[in-house]
């Protein structure tokens, strides 16, 4: 299928049946979150995979007592920095001379041109420069779920502070920004499994300017 028909496909899933994505499919969801883009290759986000039915249900309990989170295969929690700083950007761009075999000062002078944009916009700025980075992670995520028949549900409906307590984020210098539910919908029980895909009409969401 094509990308579109496996967009098409997809929504979100309001019941999951428990059963198990492959770990293959699971792999390759994961790859496809990793490989997005993001603003200056930095990737300030990381993504935490749940198995753990205690986890999950500790979870499912400060994000509004949603089912799928607990019915799910996997819950992934996308969480990105909690600010910029100049030695996380420094080790992102060594990282990245070191696989590309170039001394760390090639990229000196772009370096300090991004701290010197960042660093006084503030650190509540930074977070959410990083959390919309965190964003197109996630959709690549969701995209290749689609791909691979797995259903998946977007949720911004979480208390972040609660599951950055749960998950250790604080001591990792991350907030939790969005979840995603990875299973299989429970086609007899889900209210939205039937129900007619709406989206804006092409002629009202595209404007185009020559």
């Amino acid at each position: 299928m094509s990308l579109i028909e496996d967009l098409q496909w997809r929504y979100a899933t309001k019941k999951m049946n428990g059963n198990t994505v492959p770990q293959k499919k699971l792999d390759y969801i994961l790859e496809a979150a990793r490989l997005a883009p993001s603003s200056s290759g930095l990737q300030p986000y990381q993504v935490f995979v749940i198995a753990n039915k205690g986890v999950q249900e500790k979870l499912k309990a400060v994000a509004w007592n949603q089912s799928q989170i607990i019915d799910a295969s996997h819950v992934l929690v996308f969480a990105a920095w909690d600010g910029y700083s100049e030695e996380r950007i420094d080790t992102v761009f060594n990282k990245t001379m070191d696989q590309r075999g170039l001394p760390h000062t090639t990229m000196t002078d772009y370096k300090n041109t991004i701290w010197g944009m960042y660093e006084p916009l503030g650190q509540d700025w930074q977070a959410q420069h990083a959390a919309k980075q965190a964003y197109i992670s996630f959709g690549m995520a969701i995209a290749a779920a689609a791909e691979q028949k797995v259903d998946a549900t977007p949720m911004e409906g979480f208390v972040p502070d609660k599951v950055d307590e749960i998950l250790g984020l604080n001591e990792k210098g991350l907030k939790s920004v969005l979840i995603l539910a990875l299973g299989y919908r429970d086609e007899a029980n889900d209210w939205l499994v039937n129900m007619k895909k709406v989206r804006t009409p092409k002629e009202e969401f595209i404007t185009e300017l020559s």
